[in-house]
C-alpha cells in the first residue's frame, strides 16, 4: 500500500527527532533516549501490523533494554522507507477505544530497502549486536508447497539458490546472514515469525534448513519458537492520517490504527537473559503456544465467522453493529462458553478471562470490521475455525447445534449470494456459485449438496447423522421467513 501524502496546507511541520517536543501535550511519547538505543532487532516486512504489534512491544522495552531498537527492512516495496526515514523512523499510533489514545512508536531507528542495500542489510543480520530476527511477510512470503515444506522449485527460491548476494525471500537472507554469523563466531541469533502460522517457528526453521542443505550452507545456527500474535489492525486511509495530524499537532506520513487489545505468545526460545524484559512488555511464554493458537481460531476466528454468517443473513455490515443486536450476541457468546471452550485445553490461558476480552473486542464500536471481508475464503477457514469444534464435541457427546449453525449460516450465505449473482470471494468460487445457484430451500437436498465438498468437509464428519441434523434445522432455520429464529438454539 502507498501511503496518501497529507495535504501541506494541513500542517507544514513533520514529525521527526526534531519536533518532539513541539507535540500536542496528550500524546504520549518514547519513555527512554532514543539516541543511547542500539539496533538489535532486524525485522523483514514493516507493514501495518509489525508497527501496531512487534515494534509497539520493542518501544515499551527500550527503556529497560536500549539494545533492542529495530532496523525495518523492506523485501520489495520502498513506500515504508519513503514514509519514515524523513520521520527518523518515528511514527504514530491510534489506539481505538471508545476514547482512542495516540502515541508515538520511536523503536524503528532504521528503515532499509532489500533490493537497493544488500550490503547494509547483510551487515545488520552479521551484527554481533544483532540479537533477534522478527518476521511479518504473510504467509505467502514462506514459499511453502502443498506438503508444508519449502518449495524448491518456488521462483524466488530458485533465484536465491541461483544468486545468492542479491536474495529475494527471507530464506536468502537469513542463510547468508547465518554463515557469515557462523564463520565471524558471533552470538545465536533468535528467529521470531509473527506470521499467522499453526508451528510458524518450527516450519520456518524446518524450510530455512531446507533452504541451507540446498545452497550448501554452512553453521546456520539459529534459534525459531513459535509464536501467536493478535490485533485487530485496520488500514490507514486518509481520514486517519488527517486525525493524526489534527491529535499530533504535526504531519504523520504513515500513522497507524489497531485496537487496544494486542497479545504476543512466544513458545521456547527466548534467551533466559531476555524473558523478563520481555514480559514487562506483556509478552505471554508458554511452553504449549499450539493450545493459544487452538484457542484463538476456535473461539476468536470460529465465533467471528459465525457472527460474520450469521450477521449478514440478518442484515448487519460490521461486526459492532452484530454485537449491538442483543439476540444474535447472546448466541454467539453461548457458544463460545458452552459449545466451545470445553472442546480445548489451555492451562497457561484463562478462557474464561480470554472470552470476555474478545466479545469486549468484537463489540468494540471505534472498529469498523466489515462482516463481508470476515465471510471472505469461507471454504479456507470453516476447516480450522469452525469443523475441529464440532468434531471434538461430538467426539465429548456434548450438543453442537450452535457451531452448525454457524456452518448452516455459511451455506445459506453462499445461496443467497449466487441467486442475487453477488460476489463470492472464495478458492471455490466458481463451484460455490454454482452449488449454490442449484440450491432450492428444501434443507435436506441443499446442506447433501454443500457437504459433498471434500475440500471443505471431511467424509466422516459430513456422513455423521447428529452433525447433518443440526445443520439441517440451522438452515431450514436461516432461508425461512423468521431467520431469527435459529438463535432460540442458545
Amino acid at each position: 500500500m502507498t501511503p496518501v501524502t497529507v495535504h501541506a496546507t494541513m500542517m507544514r511541520t513533520r514529525l521527526s527527532d526534531a519536533t518532539l517536543g513541539a507535540l500536542a501535550p496528550d500524546v504520549a511519547r518514547p519513555a527512554y533516549d532514543r539516541a543511547a538505543t542500539r539496533i538489535g532487532v532486524v525485522h523483514f516486512g514493516p507493514g501495518a501490523f509489525f508497527r501496531a504489534h512487534p515494534a509497539w512491544f520493542f518501544d515499551r522495552m527500550l527503556a529497560a533494554d536500549p539494545g533492542l531498537a529495530v532496523s525495518a527492512v523492506s523485501l520489495r516495496s520502498d513506500a515504508v522507507r519513503e514514509a519514515l526515514q524523513p520521520q527518523d523512523g518515528l511514527y504514530s499510533l491510534i489506539e481505538r477505544e471508545a476514547g482512542p489514545s495516540i502515541r508515538v512508536v520511536g523503536a524503528v531507528r532504521e528503515v532499509l530497502t532489500a533490493p537497493r542495500e544488500p550490503d547494509a542489510v547483510l551487515a545488520r543480520l552479521a551484527d554481533p549486536a544483532t540479537r533477534y530476527v522478527t518476521l511479518t511477510i504473510t504467509e505467502k512470503g514462506y514459499c511453502l508447497g502443498p506438503d508444508g515444506r519449502l518449495d524448491l522449485d518456488h521462483s524466488d527460491v530458485t533465484h536465491d539458490l541461483a544468486r545468492p548476494a542479491v536474495p529475494r525471500t527471507i530464506y536468502g537472507w537469513l542463510a547468508e546472514g547465518l554463515e557469515r554469523r557462523h564463520f565471524d563466531d558471533a552470538p545465536t541469533l533468535t528467529v521470531l515469525s509473527c506470521d499467522n502460522l499453526s508451528g510458524n517457528g518450527q516450519r520456518l526453521a524446518a524450510a530455512v534448513l531446507r533452504f541451507c542443505a540446498a545452497a550448501g550452507v554452512e553453521g546456520a545456527e539459529a534459534r525459531f519458537p513459535d509464536t501467536m500474535v493478535d490485533s485487530i489492525t485496520p488500514a490507514t486511509d486518509e481520514p486517519r492520517r488527517a486525525e493524526a495530524a489534527r491529535r499530533l499537532g504535526l504531519i504523520d506520513a504513515w500513522p497507524i490504527q489497531r485496537e487496544r487489545f494486542c497479545q504476543w505468545v512466544i513458545g521456547e526460545g527466548v534467551p533466559d537473559a531476555d524473558r523478563a524484559v520481555f514480559e514487562s512488555a506483556g509478552i505471554t511464554f508458554t511452553a504449549d503456544v499450539a493450545a493459544f493458537e487452538r484457542a484463538k481460531l476456535r473461539l476468536l476466528n470460529g465465533a467471528h465467522s459465525t457472527l460474520a454468517y450469521v450477521g449478514l443473513l440478518l442484515g448487519h455490515a460490521t461486526v459492532a453493529q452484530a454485537m449491538a443486536d442483543a439476540g444474535l450476541a447472546a448466541f454467539v457468546a453461548a457458544m463460545m462458553r458452552d459449545d466451545i471452550a470445553p472442546t480445548l485445553r489451555a492451562p497457561d490461558l484463562d478462557l474464561a478471562a480470554y472470552i470476555s476480552a474478545i466479545l469486549a473486542r468484537f463489540a468494540n464500536p471505534a472498529i469498523k470490521h466489515k462482516l463481508s471481508q470476515i465471510a471472505w475464503d469461507g471454504s479456507q477457514k470453516l476447516p480450522i475455525r469452525l469443523l475441529p469444534t464440532i468434531q471434538a464435541a461430538l467426539a465429548q457427546g456434548r450438543d453442537i447445534r450452535r457451531p452448525a449453525a454457524g456452518v448452516a449460516a455459511w451455506m445459506a450465505f453462499i445461496r443467497r449470494q449466487a441467486h442475487a449473482g453477488g460476489e463470492i470471494t472464495d478458492p471455490l468460487a466458481a463451484d460455490l456459485s454454482d452449488l449454490g445457484r442449484a440450491t432450492t430451500g428444501d434443507a435436506q437436498a441443499d446442506v447433501a449438496r454443500f457437504l459433498a465438498l471434500s475440500a471443505v468437509f471431511p467424509a466422516d464428519l459430513a456422513a455423521a447423522a447428529p452433525f447433518r441434523a443440526a445443520v439441517e434445522a440451522a438452515y431450514a432455520a436461516l432461508c425461512g421467513p423468521a431467520p431469527r429464529s435459529v438463535m432460540a438454539l442458545q
